[in-house]
């Protein structure tokens, strides 16, 4: 069974830092892309960034490009999202899933954590 379990998820500051963290399970881990998604109210979900758990190619969408880093540790099956020089435009659910891209369509995706929220204030 796949599990991926997000945590690290809080209040932050615009300017400041949060660091997420995501379990993964029930697959063999670096045959993947892991992605962390977001999905702010009233907005669809997202593509945020990517990483091949192989060779460590990193991806991110334009809106976080240079403040957020994708990292993993492929010993603990986890992915990390360090998001520093935090927006309120970050304000939202943040989601790991195996990716497939940072444009596929997220309708598609098969498996979900249960999200962790972050909330920037200004």
């Amino acid at each position: 069974e796949v599990q991926l379990v997000e945590s690290g998820g809080g209040l932050g500051q615009a300017g400041g830092s949060l660091r997420l963290s995501c379990a993964a399970s029930g697959f063999t881990f670096d045959d993947y892309h892991i992605g962390w998604f977001r999905q702010a109210p009233g907005k669809e979900r997202e593509g945020v960034s990517c990483i091949s758990s192989s060779d460590a190619t990193t991806y991110y969408a334009g809106s976080v490009k240079g403040r957020f880093t994708i990292s993993s540790d492929n010993a603990k099956n986890t992915v990390f999202l360090q998001m520093n020089s935090l927006k309120p435009e970050d304000t939202a659910v943040y989601y790991c899933a195996p990716c497939y891209g940072l444009g596929y369509p997220v309708d598609e995706y098969d498996y979900w954590g249960q999200g962790t929220q972050v909330t920037v204030s200004s």
